[in-house]
């Protein structure tokens, strides 16, 4: 027996553009840092549903329409300090997995190959969503990210492009770019894959060490404790989740906050609705996000917590 066939690995902007055109459509774009875990091989079966010109597609079949997979470390969305050199680069297995959830397509370009000029000039600012938050925290992180979203819309040109819901604010960010750009890609969210013990999966995760992987399972214990407040609206929602890391010393928390899933902005006094509660936290030396949706029955400002 044989096992899944590759998928095609374009290491240039020329393959890239032969291999895409000859690909079926619908396109389905995921991009990705490589280090594939299981929360991308959630993303990369949501893509070949997607895909798929009628209904399921089998696992480890290739879909009608296209699965197009980008691995690429970007260099503009790490600050000064942060773990570039040391991002963990696993492409060989990375491309295994893609064969085994029907991709079609890799690109996995080099730095020089993605920024030919180095460092561009022109950049994609992300708006007043992109300074909240991560944005806060680590200035000019959404520039580069929302950057290379839209080189590889262009490059790659899908019709649908596969994000995971554990970065919620990038989500939001990559529809309201596609919104105002006037994009016409289509954005799919899939939700957060998690551990059995609740630990959001994450590439950097394989930093931590077995005390602090102990430690980090307060962040989705947190969020578990206040989204099971939504009841009574935003403040017991943010108050049950920051007890919990209060009881927690060995978290550097940088927020705790209770967001429109759209606009990022804290929820107004008393709606009801839609909201994520999210959080980031600094554990043993590594820097974790993780959030949760909310349905809230109604509440106060997330800033009156």
């Amino acid at each position: 027996m044989t096992g899944p066939a590759a998928p095609v690995l374009a290491r240039t902007r020329d393959e890239l553009a032969a291999a895409r055109a000859g690909l079926p459509a619908p396109v389905v774009l995921v991009p990705t840092m490589g280090a594939l875990h299981a929360g991308h091989r959630a993303l990369l079966r949501a893509a070949r549903e997607l895909a798929g010109a009628a209904g399921s597609v089998p696992a480890g079949s290739v879909p009608a329409g296209s699965v197009v997979v980008s691995i690429f470390v970007n260099p503009l969305q790490f600050g000064p300090g942060e773990d570039l050199q040391r991002y963990p680069r696993t492409l060989d297995a990375d491309l295994a997995m893609c064969a085994e959830e029907g991709a079609r397509l890799v690109f996995a370009p080099s730095a020089a190959e993605m920024y030919p000029g180095g460092r561009p000039q022109v950049t994609v600012d992300p708006g007043p969503g992109g300074q909240v938050l991560e944005g806060k925290f680590r200035p000019g992180f959404f520039d580069g990210v929302l950057t290379v979203v839209l080189k590889l819309f262009s490059l790659a040109r899908p019709d649908v492009a596969v994000f995971g819901q554990k970065d919620a604010q990038q989500l939001a960010l990559v529809r309201r770019m596609v919104g105002d750009l006037d994009l016409g890609v289509v954005i799919e969210a899939v939700p957060t894959v998690r551990e059995p013990d609740g630990l959001a999966i994450s590439s950097r995760n394989a930093y931590l060490s077995a005390g602090d992987r102990t430690n980090a399972l307060a962040l989705s214990r947190a969020l578990r404790a206040g989204a099971a407040r939504a009841a009574g609206g935003a403040r017991p929602v943010l108050a049950a989740a920051g007890e919990v890391l209060a009881a927690s010393p060995a978290l550097a928390v940088d927020y705790l906050e209770l967001v429109d899933p759209a606009t990022l902005a804290p929820v107004p006094a008393g709606r009801a609705g839609p909201a994520v509660l999210v959080v980031a936290a600094t554990v043993g030396g590594t820097r974790l996000i993780d959030n949760v949706p909310v349905a809230l029955a109604g509440g106060v400002h997330a800033a009156d917590h």
